[in-house]
């Protein structure tokens, strides 16, 4: 096997090799000229540095990293039966009449003991202070309420907020942001899903979770470990220097230093750019978790969840010990390489544990606990998600611990299409690919009069963004009704390991799935022995 990645070179960061045969582990040319115009990582860092570690143009893309690991859930297919219905409605007798696939229930549920109901077992990736999770937040937040998902919002967004006000305790007393984005949810929410509002070292010096509980009656607050895409803190960039004083002076990170003499005549003469922005590296202990656990629930809050990253196998078995002490309502496990508005690319493509190994470490442990007789959380998996068979796959291969799982960019990208479709019609210039359906957003939006019926004149008030998101969910509830029929199961508690099974030995060796040519072999010679 090859390089896992093609080093030195990538869309993301704007860089390509000049020649078309590269070294597999440099990724450097095989001739590299003196004289070479460019344009490999190498090359553009030769006088742009560290710009180059992140994709961009910041602001206006999300990037995903395309190491190929070894397995993935690609190398496992899913089981189909010609016998039998299980998990159809009580009193509803099994028959052809009866296992029709739109008769899938494809809702799911989380909690300790108050749950939250979602129409569908999928949820946001954490919507934060990047700019792209900013200018889509209407829409994002909309699509998750009509949807009936949970909405997660990112770290530091009442840290950067322009409009922040503190007290003299440096606590935040007012954070227009944070109310707007938590409004625009609240506007469409019908009871299923809820808004996550996550708390990083950061959040917790300016005392985000009081001011939340406090004017807006928050019920859950997500703690923050880390994410698949990255190991360090959240990261956003800014172009003007009295904002990144700024934010230095509220206690971040900020990087090149804008109080340095040598930095702020650099910009002056447009060498320096934009400045970087970073949060803290947290640091978990098992007695300082639990403490501030119970502390937030102190505070009001009826349930607190946790996102952790791609860390090592150490810290998988901590997060899940301590939250089953803790008895956390929600445990995300988020497996590299992640998708991002900000992570720096190196880190995204060579850090961490990858999404099938990680879950694959969990369920083993998830059992441990289970066998000793220790409640094991709700489970949620992350990490490269977009499609219902991953859903599906992620949900059987963890079953009965794992209730759904986190999508970030397959997420976002309806709703920045929908945002876009709005802002062509606007412009009377649609693309082709859009212009086939229609001219109207009646004609171009399948679900459009669904919505109406359902919301009537505040249909307006949707943006098309959130259709964008809506169609999207309605896209993935359809596919996992079909496969969930095909495997004849008719509720999500229904799914087991047994309904998926791995097509390579590795794959069946890391994830403990049967291998294809094992799977159900004990019942099928059976029969054939009759």
């Amino acid at each position: 096997m090859g390089n896992l990645r093609q080093p030195n070179a990538n869309e993301a960061t704007r860089t390509f090799n000049r020649s078309k045969s590269v070294a597999p582990m440099s990724g450097i040319c095989t001739r590299c000229v003196d004289g070479c115009r460019g344009n490999c990582e190498i090359f553009k860092s030769s006088f742009r540095g560290r710009e180059v570690l992140y994709p961009g143009p910041f602001g206006e893309v999300t990037a995903g990293a395309d190491k190929d690991y070894p397995v993935d859930y690609s190398h496992l297919n899913i089981q189909g039966y010609a016998v039998g219905a299980v998990g159809l409605p009580d009193g509803m007798e099994a028959s052809p009449e009866t296992a029709r696939f739109p008769n899938v229930n494809t809702e799911t549920e989380y909690g300790w003991n108050k749950k939250v109901k979602m129409r569908l077992p999928a949820f946001t990736g954490a919507l934060g202070s990047t700019d792209i999770a900013r200018k889509n937040w209407n829409e994002f937040a909309v699509g998750a309420a009509i949807t009936g998902i949970t909405l997660v919002c990112g770290e530091n967004v009442c840290g950067i907020d322009p409009e922040l006000k503190r007290d003299n305790n440096g606590l935040v007393t007012e954070s227009p942001e944070m109310d707007r984005r938590i409004a625009a949810y609240n506007k469409f929410h019908d009871g299923y899903g809820e808004m996550l509002v996550q708390m990083n070292v950061e959040d917790t010096k300016l005392g985000v979770a009081e001011y939340i509980s406090s004017k807006h009656e928050m019920d859950t607050l997500e703690l923050k470990w880390g994410q698949g895409a990255k190991c360090i803190g959240g990261e956003i960039k800014v172009r003007e220097l009295d904002r990144a004083l700024e934010l230095k002076r509220r206690g971040y990170i900020v990087t090149p230093d804008p109080e340095n003499a040598a930095v702020q005549e650099a910009y002056k003469v447009g060498a320096i750019r934009e400045f970087e922005r970073h949060s803290r590296l947290g640091f978990v202990d098992k007695e300082g978790f639990l403490e501030e656990v119970d502390r937030l629930r102190s505070i009001g809050y009826d349930r607190i969840t946790l996102k952790t990253g791609a860390y090592s196998m150490v810290e998988a078995a901590m997060a899940l010990k301590y939250s089953s002490e803790a008895k956390i309502d929600l445990l995300t496990f988020d497996g590299a390489p992640g998708g991002t508005g900000m992570s720096p690319w190196p880190m995204m493509e060579e850090w961490g544990i990858p999404t099938f190994y990680l879950q694959s470490l969990v369920y083993e442990f998830a059992e441990k606990l289970n066998n000793k007789g220790e409640r094991v959380p709700d489970l949620a998996m992350a990490g490269g998600f977009s499609s219902e068979d991953g859903i599906y796959k992620a949900l059987a291969m963890g079953s009965p611990y794992f209730k759904a799982v986190c999508m970030g960019r397959g997420l976002m990208i309806p709703g920045m299409v929908g945002k876009n479709i709005g802002k062509w019609l606007d412009e009377d210039n649609l693309p082709k690919t859009v212009s086939e359906f229609g001219h109207r957003p009646e004609e171009i939006f399948v679900y459009y009069e669904d919505l109406e019926e359902r919301y009537g004149e505040d249909v307006k008030d949707i943006p098309l963004g959130a259709m964008g998101i809506y169609s999207y969910g309605e896209k993935l509830k359809v596919g996992l009704q079909q496969l969930m029929a095909g495997s004849r199961r008719f509720n999500i508690n229904t799914l087991s390991r047994k309904d998926v099974m791995a097509l390579t030995e590795e794959a069946a060796e890391v994830s403990g799935i049967d291998y294809v040519m094992n799977a159900y072999r004990d019942v099928a010679e059976q029969i054939l022995d009759e």
